[in-house]
């Protein structure tokens, strides 16, 4: 069976863990062919080409292909279908804004966040917040799937896929680019870092979450926050880790001042080593964490910092 992947591309760039991660859940389903597509792509095709497992990359370049719009870029992948049984793609923001337009106009289901294969009809997904693995079977001809990459290791490098230069589809002109506004950060991405710090209700406020984003800095970590953090004002939205914000699995993920709601615990019980710190001892997150250390977290994360030094 053959496969047709959906690179993420990003500014002309290949998002090279999502995309090596979706490889991986590719490769159990046939002959993966990977698609880099945006106004310039080529640099992402050869970056591509070197993942194990890659068997051949299709580069389409055109400003109609640019800032990520879903509408050309879903007549792109619907105008190369026939050729594939399986269309798939990492389950990034960008992928499940195309995916579900793909499956849309190929008339199929979609099967989102898949976090195993079973056989090529038949998926494993995580639902009610990761409770409960739903498998699902489809008998349709084509099969539309974001595989949840967190799930997933990423595909190694060293391969040498064929890479061949292709047209881009017409642009339907349904939607156009206004404008991007990006958060700069020297920190780790969010859903890529090795180690996560995220803080919770009980950091207290804006300014005393400044706490988690130092002890952040001192291990080259990310900063993630809880629902109720972000709801509370305390941190930005882009750093919502749960059911409705991001899903992370870094080796290391430590969670300040967080109760453990299942919402939250979607989001990261995934993570190799969880680390809690919580005056609470009956807090629900020590259900989930390798190591627990029940303590004020005013006390114990500046004495962190202090042996961070």
């Amino acid at each position: 069976m053959a496969v047709l992947l959906l690179a993420e591309v990003n500014n002309g760039e290949l998002a090279m863990d999502a995309t090596a991660k979706a490889v991986t859940a590719a490769k159990a389903l046939g002959d993966v062919t990977v698609l880099c597509a945006g106004a310039t792509a080529a640099a992402a095709g050869e970056a591509a080409a070197t993942i194990d497992g890659v068997a051949k990359v299709l580069v389409a370049e055109d400003a109609a292909l640019g800032h990520r719009l879903a509408e050309s870029t879903a007549a792109l992948i619907v105008s190369l279908a026939d050729g594939y049984e399986h269309i798939v793609a990492p389950a990034t923001t960008d992928a499940k804004n195309v995916m579900p337009r793909v499956a849309a106009l190929l008339d199929v289901m979609v099967i989102s966040d898949a976090s195993a294969v079973v056989d090529g009809d038949t998926f494993e997904r995580p639902i009610y917040a990761g409770n409960a693995i739903q498998t699902v079977k489809s008998k349709d001809a084509k099969k539309v799937i974001t595989f949840r990459t967190s799930t997933f290791d990423a595909a190694a490098t060293g391969g040498s896929a064929v890479v061949e230069t292709i047209g881009a589809a017409g642009d339907p002109g349904l939607s156009e680019w206004v404008e991007d506004k990006v958060a700069e950060s020297d920190r780790p991405e969010l859903t890529s870092a090795g180690i996560v710090v995220s803080g919770g209700r009980g950091v207290g406020s804006e300014e005393d979450f400044a706490l988690i984003e130092k002890l952040a800095d001192k291990l080259g970590a990310a900063v993630g926050a809880s629902r109720a953090a972000v709801d509370s004002g305390f941190a930005p939205n882009d750093w919502q880790v749960g059911q409705t914000g991001k899903v992370v699995a870094p080796e290391l993920y430590i969670a300040v001042g967080i109760s453990g709601a299942i919402q939250h615990l979607a989001g990261m019980k995934d993570s190799k080593i969880i680390v809690a710190i919580n005056k609470d001892e009956e807090a629900p997150i020590f259900q989930v964490a390798d190591y627990g250390l029940v303590a004020d977290l005013f006390d114990a994360v500046p004495m962190m910092i202090e042996k961070l030094t």
